[in-house]
């Protein structure tokens, strides 16, 4: 009989505890990033300078077809008769490992523009995470969610105008 009460009794602690944890949850926000980061100034500064990243790198892609195409034009005109075998067979390997340069140029110029946005946006979103924090703690929110990751959010508030607020952005 004393095994049944002292179930029962840590039964009852257990859901008064429970219960008590869900009435001090406390306010529940949401914010979406893809609508906040763009409105920073700092944003707009990053993205100028992707842009002008992007564009360098097309340049250099470009440059480095023109060369290709060159010397594909002249190793199929009628000017290689003025070249020796050793010569042509020099040219032709040139131009297979400036083909192999080009094609991999694509890959590794992703990779650099995936590294350089990296770079130019993790303190803009580091700092826009600090805002999101501290107007949340300011206001008693418990909990924010990105926007983007919620089907339903009734019960929830959209803190994004409070944290553009915060950080006098219009």
């Amino acid at each position: 009989m004393k095994k049944i009460v002292s179930m029962f009794l840590l039964a009852a602690l257990l859901f008064a505890a429970k219960t008590n944890s869900f009435a001090q949850q406390g306010k529940i926000g949401y914010i979406s990033l893809n609508e906040f980061l763009p409105t920073m100034p700092e944003y707009k500064k990053a993205d100028t300078s992707m842009n002008d990243f992007r564009n360098a790198l097309a340049q250099q892609f470009e440059d480095m077809k023109k060369e290709f195409n060159e010397q594909d034009s002249l190793l199929s005109s009628k000017d290689t008769a003025k070249f020796n075998k050793a010569q042509l067979e020099v040219k032709r390997r040139t131009l297979a490992e400036l083909y192999t340069k080009v094609t991999g140029f694509q890959q590794q110029a992703q990779e650099e523009l995936q590294t350089k946005q990296q770079e130019l946006i993790a303190p803009i979103q580091k700092k826009a995470i600090e805002a999101i924090q501290t107007v949340a703690k300011e206001n008693g929110y418990t909990y924010v969610f990105q926007k983007e990751a919620l089907y339903s959010y009734p019960g929830a508030d959209d803190l994004l105008p409070l944290v553009k607020k915060k950080l006098n952005l219009k």
